[in-house]
């Protein structure tokens, strides 16, 4: 098996972005590519994860999606992907990161694994509490 790599989404991605990625719609997708907020782990030609983000308050990069193909699961392929994109965003000049994932999700143990604090919850009806990830980049 190949080395994975970490790149930037391209337009040869934008079918597997749309396939995977059912939380935003295509010509989102495409200007996120075009905007370089996609991120995209691959073994050769096998795209096998994704990372996308946008700006909380404008201001500080925030994950909004990571998602690793589920065959690819518990191999350090989620973790490789969020340190490449941290190194990226300390790179660019932003001294923290943000995420959230809901409070029945097995993903909020990976983020405290990897030094995101808990910062907070927001409580929409009728779901389960949306807890926020806060993390201060390393210089």
């Amino acid at each position: 098996m190949s080395e994975i790599t970490i790149r930037f989404a391209n337009e040869q991605d934008i079918a597997f972005l749309d396939e995977t990625d059912r939380h935003i719609k295509e010509d989102q997708i495409r200007k996120k590519v075009a905007d370089k907020e996609i991120l995209v782990a691959a073994i050769g030609d096998d795209q096998l994860g994704l990372l996308r983000w946008n700006y909380f308050w404008d201001l500080i990069p925030f994950m909004n999606l990571l998602w690793i193909h589920p065959m690819y699961h518990r191999r350090g392929f989620g973790r490789r992907l969020v340190l490449e994109w941290e190194r990226l965003m300390r790179e660019a000049g932003y001294e923290a990161v943000m995420t959230s994932t809901l409070s029945d999700e097995l993903a909020q143990n990976f983020y405290r694994a990897i030094d995101y604090k808990d910062q907070g919850v927001l409580l929409l009806p009728d779901e389960a509490a949306e807890l926020i990830f806060y993390k201060r980049l390393k210089k």
